[in-house]
């Protein structure tokens, strides 16, 4: 995943979601030029699954809460399960994570993940009504726009310290022709080849730490700065096998950084043009954009975060409210499942599929500064009623 926070530009990864970007092999996802990988044994176990009947093998999901439970059918699911993708990714293997995790405390999760690029064509009679509900609609006929200039951002510089205490922009990539994380499997011959972070220069120079080789005090610092992730515990990312062979082809990268959208731009299409180079273009086309593992993050793969300040507001009743109308969502101070410490929450874009990186990022720097401004006023004990934004 490619990261650029206010202080550091952070690559941890150029594959989606934490894990490497190659099948049947190890390999670290920095590497240029990836060594071939071959499978080593077929999906017997599918096609044993198939000796029994389709009402047998069709999962119970009458108390699930997540997209795909929402949209896999009797009828889905007999269409589906004896397809495979070139990889041998299999229906059960896209809908394990949303079985095995029937909710989410705190927000609707999408319930399926991929395996390859392909799996968005072998099992789109699911996938996309699963990206039509998680994405507001988002019909298969929609093209995607991607704008990564970032001279067509408007503000973001002029976001008040005493309540804005850092910014950051991040995304996934993945490399085209490679498998996602959830197939990976720990064996085969390793990466051979130089790492991206050689060939980059000036200010985005900087050091490669490789996770494996990390003291836990090393790791602890970084994690407390929020500019490394934290051992996958997640039953979402353990179901989905997106944390195999941890902390194996993790690793973060990082250098000063003044003006956050920029160098994510500038950044990101200086790394895409050396994987270019080497033949080994990002995952891309017209409908879906930037492919990923998880279908909530196709589109742009984009979280542009602040961490604002907001006592008062986020004690108002109308937050919730607020947040929706501006398509933005919340976490806790240290990301997903955590809590807001000191009144300190991570305020995001809530969409990803449809709009461009420069749209995504504006509507979190105009609805910060709107918080921002209800959140003075509360502190006066005025009412906000008259401003309430409309609905983005």
């Amino acid at each position: 995943m490619s990261v650029l926070t206010s202080n550091h530009v952070l690559p941890q990864m150029l594959n989606s979601d934490q894990s490497p970007p190659c099948h049947a092999r190890r390999c670290d996802p920095l590497c240029l030029i990836p060594s071939a990988a071959t499978m080593p044994f077929g999906n017997t176990h599918n096609k044993y699954k198939l000796n029994f009947k389709d009402e047998e093998e069709y999962p119970d999901l009458s108390k699930h809460n997540n997209h795909m439970a929402k949209c896999l059918t009797k009828e889905i699911y007999k269409q589906l399960r004896d397809k495979e993708t070139p990889s041998g990714f299999t229906l059960d293997d896209v809908i394990q994570t949303g079985v095995d995790n029937p909710g989410h405390p705190f927000i609707m999760t999408v319930g399926c993940v991929v395996g390859d690029e392909e799996s968005y064509d072998v099992f789109k009679a699911l996938l996309d009504p699963v990206i039509q509900d998680r994405h507001g609609g988002y019909k298969p006929t929609d093209m995607h726009k991607t704008d990564l200039n970032h001279e067509n951002l408007k503000g973001g510089d002029d976001l008040d310290p005493n309540y804005v205490l850092s910014s950051r922009v991040r995304t996934g990539r993945s490399i085209k022709g490679y498998t996602l994380p959830p197939p990976l499997q720990p064996w085969g011959a390793p990466c051979r080849g130089e790492t991206f972070h050689h060939r980059l220069t000036g200010e985005f120079k900087g050091k490669y730490y490789p996770l494996k080789s990390m003291t836990d005090a090393e790791q602890q610092q970084l994690i407390d700065d929020h500019f490394l992730f934290d051992k996958p515990v997640s039953p979402l990312l353990l179901a989905s096998g997106m944390a195999r062979d941890w902390p194996d082809a993790r690793g973060i990268w990082g250098g000063n950084m003044k003006e956050v959208f920029r160098r994510f731009c500038v950044g990101l299409q200086k790394i895409e043009e050396i994987f270019k180079q080497a033949g080994h273009p990002f995952s891309w086309n017209q409908h879906l954009g930037y492919i990923l593992t998880c279908p909530s993050n196709l589109g742009t793969g984009l979280r542009g975060g602040v961490h604002v300040k907001l006592p008062h507001l986020s004690k108002h009743p109308k937050f919730e409210e607020i947040l929706n109308r501006l398509r933005l969502q919340k976490r806790g101070t240290g990301g997903v499942d955590t809590e807001a410490v000191g009144a300190v929450f991570d305020i995001s874009n809530a969409d990803r599929l449809g709009s461009s990186e420069v749209e995504q990022v504006q509507l979190v720097v105009d609805g910060v500064k709107l918080m921002v401004e209800m959140e003075k006023k509360l502190e006066k004990g005025q009412a906000i009623d008259d401003m309430m934004p409309a609905q983005k």
